[in-house]
């Protein structure tokens, strides 16, 4: 988000690796912090709740909608029913998301934003989602 990293501690992603990488980024002069989503149904990576849309706006589902280190930045509140859809990418001016969710669309375009639908259906059923398909510099 901007100069400061959110640090999924998962199944994936332990404490001590997610300490490592935040030691790293702080001597390159980024600020870091670390979230447990542990025990969180439905979230594989803390990616798969959260995404930054950039201007201090973060889209978050339900279950991460309470985080401490999300305090200080709007919230945008995915639709239940439409997890999923959290895992968006914004590159440049546009953002893409995932179709066939259409709260998560009506908000972001109501708040005007770019939006690029693309079919995720064969990749949400592995649990793949926009940011695991994304390569970013």
């Amino acid at each position: 988000m901007d100069d400061h990293f959110l640090i999924g501690i998962s199944d994936r992603t332990n404490e001590d690796g997610a300490r490592q990488l935040a030691g790293y980024l702080e001597a390159a002069g980024f600020s870091a912090e670390l979230v447990d989503i542990r025990g969180t149904d439905g979230l594989l990576h803390l990616k798969s709740g959260i995404t930054y849309l950039g201007d201090g706006r973060i889209l978050v589902v339900d279950a991460l909608a309470g985080e401490i280190a999300l305090d200080g930045y709007e919230t945008l509140h995915v639709p239940e029913g439409e997890e999923y859809a959290a895992n968006c990418v914004r590159v440049n001016d546009h953002v893409l998301i995932a179709a066939g969710f259409p709260g998560v669309k009506a908000m972001l375009d109501g708040l005007g934003y770019n939006l690029i639908e693309l079919d995720m259906s064969e990749f949400q059923k592995m649990d793949g989602g926009l940011s695991c398909l994304s390569l970013r510099f």
